[in-house]
């Protein structure tokens, strides 16, 4: 079994152990590889390893990558910030973007969508720790903006997404997760167009997944269990 096969298999058992404890079950919580920094070879060899969902941080990375990986089976999503003048290049390469944290971005998502004649999933982010290194709608905003992306004829709102908290302090980690949870339910008590099916909670990476998992996600975006530390600048 090649390394990348074994921690792919690591993830998916630390997945399902912690769907169980919370009586969960592990069919309901996908898994993403984030595969920002790594060549085109790295990424074949984890889709040969059985992953199926991808995700780039990195506009430049995601169309330098994309023609080494076309001739295999995946999906790919947008995960990182996106500058409005990149989302012409990385909507045709994408299925979703994750990081949609304003309005502005998500009309020009639309737009471009549009001109593809197609439908172009999103999540919204929401910066659920406060803090000012992370991209994300306040909180306070969140349920607006979603509704106003549900509204979009282009657009398909799945969920909402957020980067837990960089501290140490799991309960203020599970704060952060289970607040987008109720953000979640805002939306989609709201009753406005495009919002019932907006379910998802895309939450929770390789040092904290078990918690976004007790907390409702239903999408963990895992990439240093996999492959391994990689520079963050």
């Amino acid at each position: 079994m090649s390394e990348v096969r074994e921690a792919l298999q690591a993830v998916r058992d630390r997945v399902a152990r912690a769907a169980r404890v919370v009586g969960r079950d592990p069919g309901e919580i996908q898994l993403l590889l984030a595969v920002k920094t790594l060549p085109a070879e790295r990424v074949r060899e984890a889709i040969a390893a059985g992953a199926h969902l991808l995700g780039h941080n990195r506009a430049q990375e995601l169309t330098a990558t994309a023609p080494d990986l076309a001739d295999l089976p995946h999906e790919m999503h947008f995960i990182g910030r996106l500058q409005s003048n990149k989302a012409g290049k990385v909507v045709p390469l994408v299925s979703c973007v994750q990081s949609v944290d304003g309005l502005a971005l998500a009309e020009r998502l639309d737009r471009l969508a549009g001109r593809e004649g197609r439908e172009l999933e999103v999540f919204v982010q929401v910066n659920t720790s406060g803090e000012g290194t992370k991209a994300g709608v306040a909180p306070e905003d969140a349920v607006a903006l979603a509704v106003a992306v549900a509204a979009l004829p282009n657009l398909r709102l799945r969920g909402l997404m957020t980067i837990g908290a960089r501290s140490d302090d799991v309960d203020v980690v599970r704060a952060c997760y289970e607040r987008l949870a109720m953000l979640r339910d805002e939306v989609g008590a709201s009753g406005a167009p495009g919002t019932a099916g907006a379910r998802e909670l895309s939450m929770g990476m390789s040092g904290d997944l078990e918690v976004a998992v007790a907390a409702g996600a239903t999408m963990v975006r895992v990439g240093t269990a996999v492959f391994g530390a990689r520079p963050t600048g």
